[in-house]
């Protein structure tokens, strides 16, 4: 957990393009980065473009059994064939998260480039301790933690809500179902995106679900939260148990537990607009 005036919410489901949504929601805790983040980038023979390596989806020989699809999504209806290629998916993106949100604040939070690429990464490391520089895929949430300190003890302070308001009632009040579709539109981009992390065997769909059930899995925690800085100057839980916690939950312990329960709400919604059972 971290300090800094432009801390920023990665939240899965900033997804970006599953409704757009969430990724710049959960990005509070980690530090502020450039606009330009390094992507990989494929080398032809004559220059250099702005295209993720090919990876071909055919397991060595000797790999492990596939996992089976728990959660498919039916093909016939994400075959679109107005669907622009990996590399030149921005600006469709864009106009479709423009059309879920209806206005551009939250939307100014997102990288300029290789949208669902970074989408894709930050989702796939939402459950894990840290998100690297390199996946992220929102700018820095205005503003910084802030904290009251009470006999001694410094807690996340009531006011510290204000900053996530208006974000958080953006992403509570999309259409659950129409950020479904969206999503369905442009699963073969965000799985072509997901084999290029390196496993071409591995379904975004089940990893997004898995991430969603993980976040939604916090319990609720006692309040306020109390914290204190690192040798670093940075905050962190004084709790240990919730120290421990993934990147993805501890952002939602910097919510108050209304927003917190509005946000869980929301993600279960997507969940069932994006999965089987």
């Amino acid at each position: 957990m971290q300090t800094s005036g432009k801390a920023i919410w990665p939240w899965v489901l900033g997804l970006a393009v599953v409704g757009g949504a969430g990724a710049w929601l959960f990005s509070d805790s980690l530090r502020a980065l450039a606009d330009r983040v390094d992507v990989p980038v494929q080398a032809p023979a004559t220059r250099i473009t702005a295209s993720p390596p090919a990876v071909t989806a055919t397991p060595a020989a000797g790999a492990a059994t596939t996992a089976p699809i728990r959660h498919p999504v039916d093909p016939r209806d994400a075959a679109d064939p107005a669907l622009p290629a990996l590399a030149d998916s921005d600006a469709a993106v864009r106009e479709a998260l423009g059309a879920l949100f209806g206005q551009d604040r939250a939307l100014a939070l997102l990288l300029p480039d290789h949208l669902i690429q970074r989408v894709v990464t930050h989702i796939d490391n939402l459950d894990k301790p840290s998100v690297p520089a390199p996946a992220m895929a929102v700018r820095a949430l205005p503003g910084s933690l802030q904290v009251e300190t009470v006999d001694g003890t410094t807690y996340i302070a009531a006011s510290n809500a204000e900053r996530y308001a208006p974000y958080v009632a953006a992403f509570t009040a999309l259409d659950a179902e129409a950020v479904g579709k969206a999503y369905v539109r442009f699963y073969p981009l965000l799985q072509q995106a997901y084999v290029q992390l390196g496993g071409p065997e591995a379904y975004f769909n089940d990893r997004l679900v898995a991430v969603i059930d993980h976040l939604v899995a916090l319990p609720n925690a006692p309040q306020p939260v109390a914290v204190e800085r690192d040798a670093r100057g940075r905050y962190r839980f004084v709790d240990p148990s919730l120290q421990a916690r993934s990147v993805g939950q501890k952002l939602l312990l910097r919510l108050d537990a209304s927003q917190a329960l509005a946000v869980k709400r929301q993600l279960r919604a997507l969940r069932a607009a994006i999965a089987r059972g």
